[in-house]
Formats: structure tokens, C-alpha cells, sequence
């Protein structure tokens, strides 16, 4: 018996948990384009609030560009679980590999991946717009650690010590 591509590409493969940053956020702004016009919206507030407007704006048109071909030219309808999902499904494994894979500047190797999303043909157009996207996701993840590491320095040198 084999299944129809529709639930192939959402068969659970993974947890949330197990992916990197990139690969973590990947997912889940998918699954928030997708979700309808409001979470749209917060994607651009995430990226603008992460990045600044100028790089926020290029972060978005590469993801939205990336989603548009992607929704255009796929192989088949990508399965995506449900935004506050723990567990990954096959299709939105694939889409974290692909981010993950561009932005740490494997091309070649991304260009791979994108041949199971797209038609051979598209495959470098995603791609590069893959490692734009990728590459603002890892520079929001460092912005992050930064503050986070700002902010543990900066509160325990505020509390009192008690001996």
C-alpha cells in the first residue's frame, strides 16, 4: 500500500528539538507563511525586529520569493504541520536541510536538495534565494545569542551576592 504524496511529505520524520537554529526557524516561518495573512504579518515583524528594516525587507522578499517558486513549481504540494507542531514532517525536514545546507555555503550539495522541492530547472533559482534567507536566519541567531549573553552578564552582575 502506498500512501498519497500529500501524506508522504507529512509523515514525522523528527522533532523540532533535534534541528539547529536555522533549520528550527526554517520550519516554522513556513509553517507561519502558510498559515494565513496574520502570521504573515508577524514574519515581517520578526525580521524587521531582528534585522532592521533594510535587511528585514531583503530577509522577507528572498523567503517570499523562495515560498512563491516553491508553491509554483513543486514537485508536488509541500506538507507542512501545524505551527506549534513538535514533530517535523518529511517535506518541512527536506526545506530546514535545504536552508541549513545554502547557508552554510554548500551549494552544490543545497542545489541537491532543492531538486526534491522543485523542478530541475528551478533548483538554482531556490537556491540562491535559500542562502539569502538562510544566511539572515544565522545572522537573527547571533543577534540572539549576543543580547541573550548581554543580558546574563549584564543581570548577574546586578543580583546581590549571598555567602
Amino acid at each position: 500500500m502506498t500512501r498519497a504524496p500529500e501524506e508522504r511529505g507529512g509523515a514525522p520524520v523528527g522533532f523540532m528539538a533535534e534541528l539547529d537554529g536555522v533549520g528550527a526557524a526554517s520550519v516554522i516561518y513556513l509553517r507561519m507563511w502558510y498559515d494565513g495573512p496574520v502570521s504573515k504579518a508577524d514574519v515581517w515583524n520578526d525580521f524587521s525586529s531582528s534585522l532592521g528594516t533594510d535587511d528585514g525587507r531583503r530577509a522577507l522578499k528572498a523567503f517570499e520569493n523562495l515560498c512563491s517558486l516553491c508553491l509554483q513549481h513543486g514537485r508536488r504540494p509541500m506538507v507542512r504541520h501545524a505551527i506549534n507542531c513538535k514533530c517535523i514532517g518529511s517535506d518541512e525536514s527536506c526545506f530546514a536541510n535545504f536552508i541549513t545546507t545554502a547557508a552554510n555555503g554548500e551549494r552544490e550539495d543545497a542545489m541537491l536538495i532543492a531538486t526534491l522541492l522543485v523542478r530541475t530547472d528551478i533548483a538554482p533559482l531556490i537556491t540562491s534565494l535559500a542562502i539569502d534567507f538562510g544566511l539572515a536566519l544565522m545572522k537573527v541567531n547571533l543577534r540572539a545569542l549576543k543580547n541573550l549573553n548581554h543580558d546574563t552578564h549584564h543581570s548577574q552582575s546586578d543580583r546581590p551576592t549571598f555567602h
